[in-house]
């Protein structure tokens, strides 16, 4: 039964050079498993670093077969004996006592990367000992909860998998295209005043039925539909969900580095501190306001060789120092991305 638990995905391993000797060898990822996730790119990265990885989708067996799903996953990590346990959200799904024993005489860390800790999450990170988190300015918020460290560790892109399409269906062609999700109307006024100056198409879950005018194309896109949709639009533009989100120091967004894999024009809000991850004008541009990046969008459709020219400059920014593989081997070496607040 060692193969029901953990992802069926088999990936070539590619050595990465570069990064400090990791003393682990062995890498268990508590969570969910999709061709998409977080915990495949997190496995991609350590199959590259040349660790043994398993994902073990907590979610997915759950939600499967019930109560039957935790000893078989229990037992399953203990015939791999990680000799490092990376906990995501859903990991809580196999109850405290189980967690306990598997986390006992190993390394353990949570990677959490809502801004809001989820059902479990909180307990969680506890039980793990150390948190990393997407947000820096969280920190104290999970400190004072009781998490005993708690460490800044930003998203990234996965360079097997955020790669620039070769080609982009005719359906996909525009001047700007955003992904994301619909239900968050602070988002929708900046979308709006896009698609009053050019041709928007709009991708994501959850925009049916909200009664907006904005121009859907489409519902969620992954993997090489979402280099396509990249691939497609002059521009591709960043819209925060959440008003908060543009006052946290710092945040990127994985959707950010995605953009800039895949080889797009990225345009996003500014958030304090964003200079640190990349170069305004240079990798890319952030707008303070509506009107700026209803500006920005224009200025880049009226000057397509400029829009190549910094979408290239980003994705090789990217590969160079904002990969999976950079933020993995910092996790596994307990080092945190510096910033200078």
């Amino acid at each position: 039964m060692d193969h029901l638990p953990h992802s069926a995905c088999e990936l070539t391993s590619r050595a990465v050079t570069g990064f400090r000797p990791l003393r682990y060898r062995r890498l268990a990822i508590l969570g969910a498993w999709a061709p998409h996730r977080d915990e495949d790119a997190y496995a991609r990265a350590a199959r590259r670093l040349g660790l043994d990885c398993r994902v073990y989708d907590v979610l997915h067996w759950t939600q499967r077969i019930k109560a039957l799903a935790g000893p078989l996953i229990e037992r399953a990590v203990e015939r791999f004996d990680p000799d490092f346990i990376l906990c995501t959200r859903d990991a809580h799904r196999l109850r405290p006592a189980r967690l306990d024993r598997l986390f006992r005489g190993r390394a353990t860390a949570m990677w959490h990367v809502d801004v809001q800790p989820q059902e479990g999450a909180l307990d969680l990170a506890r039980r793990c000992g150390t948190l990393y988190i997407t947000v820096a300015s969280q920190r104290e918020r999970y400190r004072a909860a009781g998490v005993p460290v708690v460490r800044f560790l930003p998203a990234a892109m996965e360079p097997d998998r955020d790669v620039p399409a070769a080609r982009s269906r005719p359906a996909y062609r525009c001047d700007a295209s955003f992904v994301g999700s619909g239900p968050y109307p602070y988002r929708w006024p900046v979308l709006a005043a896009v698609a009053a100056v050019c041709r928007l198409q709009i991708r994501g879950p959850g925009w049916n039925g909200l009664g907006t005018s904005l121009p859907i194309a489409g519902g969620p896109v992954h993997g090489t539909r979402f280099a396509e949709v990249v691939a497609g639009a002059a521009v591709s533009l960043g819209a925060s969900a959440l008003p908060e989100q543009e006052r946290e120091y710092p945040s990127a967004s994985d959707r950010m580095w995605r953009i800039m894999g895949c080889g797009g024009a990225f345009v996003g809000s500014y958030v304090p501190g964003i200079e640190q991850f990349a170069e305004h004008d240079t990798h890319c541009l952030w707008y303070h306001s509506v009107s700026e990046c209803v500006e920005q969008v224009q200025a880049l459709l009226a000057d397509p060789e400029r829009g190549r020219a910094m979408a290239d400059r980003g994705r090789a920014h990217a590969l160079a120092h904002h990969t999976y593989d950079h933020r993995l081997a910092m996790l596994l070496n307990g080092e945190e991305y510096l910033t200078s607040s």
